[in-house]
């Protein structure tokens, strides 16, 4: 879908009152993305109330990031009230938890924006589905529709936009030719590049050192073909662990934990274990994962999460697998 079709899609489907969210355990690119989104959706159509809601949780880093632009967040909003829903930074609809399993009951028309591996059920779902792999992030995709919308960003607009680019490609060190002439651009509304970076910058608080440290030491390394595999269980911080154990030295890295809802399996490969193997985190193993223990997965290459039912040792064991029967394959 071309972006006019995608901004003409959108304004048919504006309705009075429309609801913007995104996954579980927000970063900063689903969070920012959904609060530019919610600016430019009030520019296009004039009155409309748009909710901006947090399917559960948000990370620390994006707590602090919604408190300097001081973003107005409705926990409980009223579903069924909407017009349309959108959804942000989000590939599978099982990563919005009870709201998606809400939004699907009350049967609302659902919008996806995403950068993440098309999911072929979330795609069925939706009546606008808007995903471009390419980019290099949600924030990405929500400015190329304010320059099809002919809207300029504000100040704190660009502000939350770069943020969003600039977490997921790690402080500006990734992206395509267009991905920096993006930034190029949003510098000339908003250039208080120092202030930005700053706040993707925290220290970790004792509970997050303590499960990173337990990850390591309850860590099972699995060596198959020339590659270091880990994997390990960890009552929280899942994402944060999985990132710790590669800078150890482990290629990909599963980290599981259980949950009330469910369980939920982070992982994390090097840029080097997918150029070599072509194992797409997120297309061959997430997504795949998530179907198989009844729950959902996406992601991208390198990045990726699972939410699902069962038991974490044997989500964690199945994983690997899958890994090492990809590999076995290439032989």
């Amino acid at each position: 879908m071309n972006l006019e079709e995608a901004l003409n899609g959108i304004k048919v489907l504006l309705g009075d009152r429309v609801c913007i969210s995104f996954h579980h355990n927000a970063d900063p690119d689903a969070l920012c993305s959904a609060y530019a989104l919610s600016s430019l959706l009030s520019s296009i159509k004039e009155g409309v109330k748009v909710t901006v809601s947090p399917s559960k949780d948000l990370s620390k880093i994006a707590e602090q990031i919604a408190e300097d632009l001081d973003i107005t967040l409705e926990e409980k909003p009223n579903i069924g009230e909407m017009d349309a829903f959108f959804v942000v930074d989000t590939g599978a609809l099982q990563q919005l938890e009870e709201m998606g399993q809400r939004v699907l009951t009350l049967q609302v028309l659902l919008v996806v924006i995403d950068h993440h591996a098309e999911h072929s059920e979330t795609k069925a779902m939706s009546k606008l589905y808007i995903v471009d792999e390419t980019a290099s992030s949600t924030c990405e995709i929500v400015y190329d529709l304010y320059k099809e919308a002919g809207v300029k960003p504000t100040g704190q607009v660009a502000k939350a936009l770069l943020l969003g680019i600039a977490y997921d490609t790690r402080h500006f060190s990734l992206g395509t030719p267009k991905t920096f002439r993006t930034i190029s651009e949003l510098l000339e509304i908003n250039r208080d590049l120092a202030n930005i970076l700053s706040l993707l910058t925290r220290t970790m608080d004792r509970s997050e050192k303590t499960a990173c440290l337990k990850a390591g030491q309850r860590m099972k390394i699995h060596m198959i073909k020339d590659w270091t595999i880990v994997s390990t269980e960890v009552s929280s911080y899942q994402a944060s662990a999985a990132r710790g154990l590669l800078t150890l030295g482990a290629d990909l890295v599963f980290v599981g934990g259980s949950r009330k809802e469910g369980i939920r399996i982070s992982m994390r490969s090097t840029d080097n274990f997918y150029r070599e193997t072509s194992i797409h985190l997120g297309r061959d193993i997430a997504m795949q994962l998530g179907k198989a223990l009844g729950g959902g997965g996406s992601g991208h290459s390198t990045a990726a999460g699972v939410n699902a039912l069962g038991n974490v040792e044997e989500a964690l064991d199945m994983a690997v697998r899958m890994v090492a029967e990809r590999l076995t394959r290439r032989t």
